[in-house]
């Protein structure tokens, strides 16, 4: 089993999760960290943190980032392409540097719900 956790209150992030949840199967968990506190203590993350970068465990072991997306991709089929790709390590160094620009600034969009 695979957790995923995201935050469901950023339009964006919602929309992606929601495409992906369409394809994956039960083997994949969706969890809203949008104050989630349960959420915190299973990935032992400030609430920042999990709103900053998502997150995903996979057998026993908490990865962020964007390496996260390689875990989902790994566990949908239909995606599985996207994870030999970017698994390639100059192609994963791009897909890194994307990500955090990205997270960075949904995160500053999102800042609010730390309020």
């Amino acid at each position: 089993m695979v957790k995923v956790f995201f935050n469901n209150s950023c339009n964006i992030c919602r929309a992606e999760i929601n495409h992906y949840k369409k394809h994956s199967d039960d083997s994949v968990e969706w969890i809203d960290v949008t104050n989630n506190q349960e959420a915190q203590k299973l990935t032992n993350r400030s609430y920042k943190e999990l709103l900053r970068r998502m997150h995903v465990i996979q057998d026993g072991k908490l990865i962020n980032g964007a390496e996260s997306f390689l875990v989902i991709w790994k566990n949908i089929p239909k995606y599985n392409f996207l994870y030999k790709l970017f698994k390639i390590k100059p192609l994963f160094f791009l897909l890194n540097i994307f990500y955090e620009i990205i997270a960075y600034f949904l995160f500053l969009k999102n800042k609010n719900l730390l309020k």
